[in-house]
């Protein structure tokens, strides 16, 4: 089901570069490589947690510290976690202070994406609409429909989103396959569809000063 989870992405070594560990959702996994890639941050080493914690945001917090120990265990020193809050109350705050270590700010990915400062000013006009991203909409079958049962039992569809108006598609890249896919998956969940291109937003300015860039 999640081909990103458990994965660890480990670059060559790069003379005078010091490792960075990025402990992140799988979800994201694409979008850091590609930043990585982009900004050519070859000591940045990605150690990917599954992506269906996205269903289970108890579980991140202490899957992520059991990746902090095993990284120090490793002899890395300098971590960051890539993660939001992605709905664990607080309990990540907890763990990134309890280690030392920083995470991406904002309360989700979807937040960061458009860019905190600015989800923020359009939340009450945005509270009732379903988000999607590139990896939502490359994986809305495996991640959505089956998890959640619609394939089987299609009568839960306006148990879930009946309290949605619209889907808001973020897009992080112009790819029209993955449009169509996100428009697509509107229309399956009856709702209407908007697409805001976004990039990859407060992700890449919290990479690069990870990394130890200005």
């Amino acid at each position: 089901m999640n081909t990103l989870g458990k994965l660890k992405f480990e670059p060559p070594e790069v003379p005078g570069a010091q490792k960075l560990r990025v402990i992140a959702c799988g979800m994201i996994a694409r979008e850091i490589l590609a930043i990585r890639e982009q900004f050519g941050l070859d000591h940045i080493e990605l150690k990917c947690l599954p992506a269906i914690y996205h269903h289970y945001p108890d579980r991140i917090a202490p899957a992520v510290e059991r990746a902090i120990k095993r990284a120090r265990r490793e002899g890395i020193e300098h971590i960051y976690i890539g993660y939001a809050d992605c709905g664990t109350g607080g309990a990540l705050d907890n763990i990134c202070e309890k280690y030392g270590v920083e995470r991406i700010a904002g309360p989700h990915c979807f937040s960061f994406y458009v860019g905190n400062e600015a989800f923020a000013t359009r939340w009450d006009d945005d509270m009732t609409s379903f988000f999607m991203t590139d990896f939502l909409a490359r994986q809305f079958e495996a991640f959505l429909v089956k998890p959640l049962g619609l394939d089987r039992h299609p009568e839960l569809r306006d148990i879930y989103f009946g309290n949605y108006s619209k889907m808001i598609y973020l897009a992080q890249t112009d790819d029209p396959t993955l449009s169509q896919k996100a428009e697509e998956a509107a229309a399956f969940l009856g709702l209407a569809y908007e697409r805001r291109f976004t990039g990859f937003g407060d992700l890449v300015p919290a990479i690069r000063h990870a990394a130890g860039e200005n």
